[in-house]
């Protein structure tokens, strides 16, 4: 695992080395496509740049929240377009229900603008909420919207981390992978809940 992460490092490090803001912007589209590159090594590292002189904060904010845009547009298109098919042929197979479909709709009708932009601020919630945006079929103007604003903030905050620690920059991806697994086992638990309460739901059922 440490030599993976060391791989998509330095990976990150070449090609932003290589393309400049280009190459920020590339990679913080594909990071909210579900492509496992994690803007905790993107941003500080970027913000290094920014106080080395080759880079400017506010600008390279603004190309991180572009770039989330365009991967995130990428994510709720797919959503869009596939989702809902997807759950209405293959659902049954993962205990999705048409139901479950309809929640998700309520949902962001309700709160999708705040989810998305909260879900901007999150590692990993980043990478996929375009994709169940997309499939709520919650506007896309908003989504765009609140997915801008919401990455336009998380790059200036890490990329501000990254000008005040300087070469010390990677040592904010290690702080940050605590809180990663903090997330990961929050959503297992989410999904195992999720799971026994379908299960349950069939048992019920099967005796009725």
């Amino acid at each position: 695992m440490t030599s993976l992460l060391t791989s998509v490092t330095n990976l990150i490090i070449h090609i932003i080395s290589s393309l400049g803001y280009a190459g920020v912007g590339f990679l913080m589209a594909l990071q909210t496509v579900a492509v496992p590159i994690p803007s905790e090594v993107i941003l500080p590292f970027a913000g290094f740049l920014v106080s080395s002189g080759r880079f400017n904060l506010v600008l390279l904010a603004l190309i991180g929240g572009l770039g989330s845009c365009l991967g995130s547009s990428i994510a709720y298109w797919i959503g869009y377009k596939g989702g809902r098919p997807l759950v209405e042929h293959y659902g049954k197979y993962i205990l999705i229900s048409h139901s479950d479909l309809n929640r998700t709709e309520k949902f962001f009708a309700k709160f999708g603008s705040i989810a998305v932009f909260i879900g901007q601020l999150l590692p990993i919630v980043r990478s996929f909420i375009g994709f169940f945006a997309g499939t709520a079929e919650e506007n896309f103007k908003k989504f765009l919207l609140s997915v801008f604003v919401g990455s336009f903030l998380w790059s200036l905050v890490l990329g501000y981390v990254g000008v005040k620690l300087g070469q010390n920059w990677s040592s904010l991806h290690t702080k940050f992978q605590k809180f990663d697994v903090l997330i990961i086992v929050i959503i297992v638990i989410l999904i195992s809940l999720y799971i026994w309460r379908h299960v349950r739901h069939l048992r019920r059922r099967t005796v009725d």
